[in-house]
């Protein structure tokens, strides 16, 4: 088994870094799929709930995406640093390559902002190669897409996780 480690996304937000980790992290199961539809169908927990070390939540993707669900356990949350980690256990996002994919996000304050910064360990099967230079880079893409959507969503209503 191989481990891969990618960094997805450094940006920074004009939104306060407790804004965007309650969207992103606490409130996700009820915001993602309300601002960003096309990327994010719904998010239920299947065991605890958000702000559980161990929850379990599946979210499943609209139709016609390359994806139909991945199940991720919480592995560690951080409410006072903003900082959450976990693993996707499940789904065919793991396809057949993938024992688990782990993710660590860190939201830190800058200025009257956010420095956001996402990674990525794809934990392989066998010898596998994890994904090509183009999947990487679309999910850098959609990553950044679904960020900015949620950034201006919150920038529009000042009084969400205020």
């Amino acid at each position: 088994m191989g481990v891969f480690t990618y960094t997805m996304a450094e940006l920074t937000s004009p939104v306060a870094p407790a804004r965007l980790f309650n969207a992103f992290a606490i409130d996700n199961h009820n915001l993602l799929p309300k601002v960003v539809p096309e990327f994010i169908k719904s998010i239920e927990y299947v065991k605890g709930d958000s702000t559980t070390v161990g929850c379990i939540k599946k979210i499943s993707f609209p139709e016609g995406a390359p994806f139909k669900y991945v199940k991720d356990r919480v592995d560690e949350i951080d409410t006072t640093n903003f900082f959450i980690k976990y693993t996707s256990i499940e789904g065919d996002v793991l396809r057949d390559t993938l024992e688990c994919a782990v993710y660590e996000h860190k939201y830190e304050p800058s200025g009257t902002g956010t420095n956001y910064k996402m990674v990525a360990h794809y934990h392989t099967k066998g010898d596998n190669q994890v994904m090509t230079d183009e999947e990487i880079a679309m999910g850098k893409e959609h990553i950044k897409k679904i960020f900015k959507t949620v950034e201006e969503h919150l920038i529009a209503n000042p009084q969400l996780y205020a």
